[in-house]
């Protein structure tokens, strides 16, 4: 046994903040679950496996309650979305959507998002990675926490097929400011609106709850839009 060694925690871009289960999300989540997620291991996703078909696939990250993704979902059918979240609530919501859509193009992890790009999915397979209004730990204390930064979107550009997409939004300017450094400075990745610009919002991007919370607020909501170089 060793003593007077410290083990260094991993800093994560999350808390888990587990709220209580409906009977609905739970009733989901007992049932809907072996239809759904995807295996909890670190094995590379077969996405034409996994989906049951050949098809373009889009990774969302933190997807929430999941009205977005499903409302996504609904309007792609062509499209494979693979959604990630640690609030089960949250999933037991989406997983409730999903039946009554009856969709069979969206696939679920519970896991870090980090752990699942870098342990689950292959080199160049994503055709697009969504992440819409994540925390963004305003305080300057809490700025480590932020998911971007270089070695998250090494991993990102990793994953992605040459010039696919990393759609980001958030109402928070200066994270809007950080995320826009970061990416401007990464080699793999360019903007596609004008260097140093936000992008309009794209008609595909339903509004979450987050972004009318901000909205309610005064916050202007930016969206930010790079392809794989």
């Amino acid at each position: 046994m060793t003593y007077g060694v410290k083990t260094l925690r991993p800093i994560r871009s999350f808390v888990r903040r587990e709220s209580r289960l409906t009977n609905a999300q739970k009733r989901a989540l007992d049932n809907l679950a072996v239809r759904y997620f995807i295996p909890e291991n670190n094995q590379k996703l077969d996405f034409d496996s996994l989906f049951g078909r050949q098809g373009n696939t889009v990774l969302e990250i933190g997807f929430g309650d999941g009205k977005s993704l499903v409302a996504m979902a609904q309007a792609q059918p062509e499209t494979n979305f693979l959604g990630i979240e640690v609030h089960r609530p949250g999933i037991g919501s989406l997983l409730q959507a999903l039946e009554v859509a009856g969709l069979k193009n969206v696939r679920v992890s519970n896991r870090d998002a980090v752990e699942v790009i870098k342990n689950q999915i292959a080199n160049n397979s994503l055709d697009a990675v969504h992440l819409f209004f994540p925390d963004p730990w305003p305080k300057k204390r809490h700025h480590k926490r932020r998911i971007i930064n270089q070695a998250f979107l090494s991993e990102i550009a990793r994953v992605l097929r040459p010039a696919g997409l990393l759609h980001l939004a958030t109402d928070w300017q200066d994270y809007a400011t950080h995320m826009m450094q970061e990416l401007d400075r990464h080699k793999l990745f360019q903007n596609t609106a004008v260097e140093n610009k936000y992008s309009e919002k794209p008609a595909y991007r339903p509004e979450t709850k987050f972004e009318r919370r901000g909205l309610k607020l005064g916050h202007k909501v930016r969206d930010i839009v790079f392809k794989r170089v």
